[in-house]
């Protein structure tokens, strides 16, 4: 296993296990480590893996699939769609909170960061997990998808149901991954990006925070507090 993903949870090396041995592991993280030795890289290395941290392989209930990290100081911290407290909240996250108070009449807080929802059961995962600061989708295509197609897999691959969120079309290209790996009742809550381009398009107005408690519900499972402390 490469030096970097040994900052994984246990749960999920366990969870994992050969592919974090497969050489495009060792590829990535070499090529994230170059980048850092002439680059700013966000988020900070001890983040990289924070949405494996805060929910741990066997706690996942709800995954929220993200894309690319924030790129612009002080944002990516290793949850998809979050940012840290007292940055100012980018825009599809806005409209994020604006469904959820449309939906479930939730008052989002003041700030963007989301780590009381991972610590709850929702995994935030991006399917690029850096970035080269102030340059979108600067480490797409180098390893990172393949590691996270497979988190996603793994995920698919357990014996209890959860939830997956895939807001857009590249999330929602991943449902063919999550029924290969096993067809045993997941929920599926699908709708447009909340970026400003698409949220008018489809998501404002989906009820994604309800149809995410009604399938937990529906397990005999409790549903997910989605308020967010001040």
């Amino acid at each position: 296993m490469s030096a970097a993903f040994t900052d994984l949870h246990p749960s999920w090396q366990a969870a994992l296990g050969r592919e974090l041995d497969q050489p495009y592991v060792r590829k990535l993280a070499g090529f994230v480590a170059a980048q850092r030795e002439t680059e700013q890289v966000f988020p900070p290395a001890e983040e990289v893996f924070a949405a494996f941290e805060h929910t741990p392989f066997e706690q996942v209930r709800v995954l929220i699939l993200g894309q690319d990290p924030y790129h612009d100081d002080g944002q990516a911290h290793g949850l998809a769609f979050s940012v840290r407290r007292g940055v100012k909240i980018p825009p599809s996250l806005r409209n994020i909170y604006k469904e959820l108070r449309a939906d479930l009449g939730v008052e989002p807080p003041a700030h963007g960061e989301l780590t009381a929802w991972a610590e709850r059961g929702v995994m935030l995962l991006n399917t690029v997990l850096t970035v080269r600061a102030h340059a979108a989708n600067s480490h797409r295509k180098n390893g990172w998808e393949t590691f996270t197609d497979k988190v996603i897999e793994v995920l698919a691959a357990r014996a209890e149901p959860l939830v997956f969120v895939l807001w857009g079309k590249p999330a929602q290209k991943k449902i063919p991954l999550i029924e290969a790996a096993h067809a045993n009742g997941h929920a599926l809550v699908t709708a447009a990006h909340p970026s400003p381009l698409s949220a008018n398009a489809g998501f404002l107005g989906s009820k994604p925070f309800s149809a995410v408690n009604a399938a937990l519900v529906r397990w005999g499972q409790a549903p997910i507090d989605w308020s967010l402390p001040d």
